[in-house]
C-alpha cells in the first residue's frame, strides 16, 4: 500500500476522517487556513463576543452555586481552560477529573497546582472494574486508554448533572484542530452524538463491557452519559473553547509554565514524539500513540509536526525528519508501566499490539510475519 501525504504539512491519508482536495491539501490544513487567515478567517473578535454573550447567562447571580464545570486532566490544554475562566472571566468553575490510568509524578503535581484556578473534583474509579476495562479495550478494539477516553467525557457531564451546573468548558474541538469532517470542525459545542462519533469509541459500545470478566451493568454507572431527560432538566450546555478563541496549544503553554507554574517534562522530549509539554500525566499513554501508528502508519510526533507547520513555527522538511526521527518507535516506557499495570506479559503485549498492525502499510517477511529493523521498530512499505 503507498501512502499519500499532504502536500502542506506530513499527515498521510491513512489518517481516519481526514480529507484531500484536488490540490493534495488535508482538511486540516484547509482549516487552518480559515482560521489564521486576517482577510477571509474567522471574525474571532465577533466570536470572542459571542462566548461572552453566552457564559453571562450561566454566571450566578447570587454565588449560590458554581458558575461552570471545566473538565481537566492536570495538563497543559485543561490549565489554560480553567485559567480562561477563572483569570481572564471572573467566574467561579468547578474543575472536574476523571483519574488518569497510571498517573506520573508530573501529573500529580500538575494536578495541584490547577487547584488555583477552582475547587477541584477528583473522580477515582474503581480500580480492579477499570483494569478489566483496559485490558478488553487493548485486546478487543487496541486502545489501551479506551475506558479513559469514555470516562474524561461522561464524568464531567455527570457532575454537571448532580451538582446542577448547566454550563461545560471543553478545550479544542479535535476535529478542527487535527481534521475531521466538514460538519464537525464548525461545531461550537459537544453533545452525546460527538462523543460517540470522535470519542475514541472505535465502534465499541460501554454496553459491550457487560459481563467481561464478571462486569455488571452497575460497574459502568461512571461510563454512561446522562440520559436527554436529566440533561434537558439542568439545561447542560457543553461548548469548545477553541470555537470562540484562536487555538494555539504551543503559545498556551507557554503562558501557563511562565505565569501559572505549568511544570514541563525536563529530561528530554516525551516518548513517540519531540515536545515536552503534553502527555505528561499518563504513564502509559506512549502506547496508546504507538497502536495509532501501528493502524493508521502516523503517531503522536506527527500530529506535533502538522500543527507546527500550520501554524509556521516549522517548515515542512523539517516536520518530515522531525517525524523520521521520532514517530513509531516502540514506546519501551509505556508498555513497562502497562504491563506493571494490567499484569499481562510482554509477550501476550506484543501479540496484541501485531494484531492491530496493518500489514498492508507495514512490510512483511516471507512467511508474513513483521518485518522490523536492527532496532526493532516496524518498517513502512513506502
Amino acid at each position: 500500500m503507498k501512502l499519500a501525504y499532504c502536500t502542506k504539512c506530513v499527515m498521510p491519508n491513512t489518517k481516519p476522517d481526514l480529507f484531500f482536495d484536488k490540490e493534495g491539501i488535508c482538511d486540516a490544513c484547509r482549516s487552518a487556513e480559515i482560521k489564521n487567515s486576517k482577510i477571509k478567517g474567522i471574525n474571532w473578535e465577533s466570536r470572542r463576543k459571542e462566548f461572552e454573550k453566552i457564559i453571562a447567562k450561566y454566571r450566578s447571580k447570587d454565588g449560590s452555586n458554581y458558575d461552570c464545570i471545566v473538565p481537566v486532566s492536570g495538563g497543559k490544554d485543561s490549565h489554560y481552560q480553567a485559567y480562561m475562566m477563572k483569570v481572564v472571566y471572573k467566574m467561579n468553575p468547578l474543575l472536574v477529573c476523571f483519574e488518569q490510568t497510571k498517573i506520573t509524578e508530573l501529573g500529580r503535581k500538575n494536578l495541584e497546582n490547577i487547584r488555583q484556578f477552582g475547587d477541584l473534583v477528583y473522580f477515582k474509579k474503581n480500580p480492579d472494574i477499570y483494569r478489566k476495562m483496559v485490558i478488553e479495550g487493548f485486546q478487543r478494539v487496541g486502545d489501551n486508554e479506551w475506558p479513559n477516553h469514555i470516562g474524561i467525557f461522561t464524568v464531567p457531564v455527570k457532575m454537571a448533572v448532580h451538582f446542577n451546573i448547566p454550563l461545560l468548558i471543553w478545550g479544542e474541538n479535535s476535529q478542527l484542530e487535527y481534521g475531521g469532517p466538514a460538519s464537525s470542525t464548525q461545531k461550537n459545542y459537544l453533545d452525546r452524538r460527538w462523543l460517540e462519533e470522535f470519542g475514541g469509541l472505535l465502534g465499541n459500545r460501554i454496553d459491550d463491557m457487560l459481563g467481561v470478566d464478571g462486569i455488571t451493568k452497575k460497574d459502568l454507572l461512571p461510563y454512561r452519559y446522562p440520559d436527554d431527560k436529566d440533561l434537558k432538566g439542568v439545561g447542560v450546555t457543553g461548548l469548545f473553547l477553541g470555537y470562540y478563541f484562536k487555538w494555539d496549544a504551543r503559545k498556551q503553554t507557554d503562558l501557563m509554565v511562565k505565569e501559572y507554574g505549568f511544570n514541563l517534562k525536563q529530561n528530554g522530549p516525551v516518548e513517540g514524539t519531540y515536545t515536552n509539554y503534553e502527555n505528561l500525566d499518563e504513564s502509559t499513554v506512549g502506547l496508546h500513540d504507538y497502536l495509532k501508528f501501528t493502524k493508521y502508519s502516523f503517531g503522536r510526533a506527527t500530529d506535533h509536526a502538522c500543527l507546527d507547520i500550520r501554524n509556521g513555527r516549522i517548515t515542512r522538511k523539517k516536520g518530515l525528519e522531525l517525524v523520521k526521527k521520532y514517530d513509531g518507535k516502540y514506546p519501551h516506557y509505556a508498555v513497562k508501566n502497562f504491563i506493571e499495570y494490567t499484569g499481562m506479559t510482554k509477550k501476550e503485549v506484543d501479540k496484541t499490539i501485531d494484531q492491530f498492525t496493518n500489514k498492508k502499510i507495514f512490510m512483511c517477511d516471507k512467511k508474513g510475519n513483521l518485518a522490523r529493523d536492527k532496532t526493532g521498530n516496524l518498517i513502512k512499505n513506502d
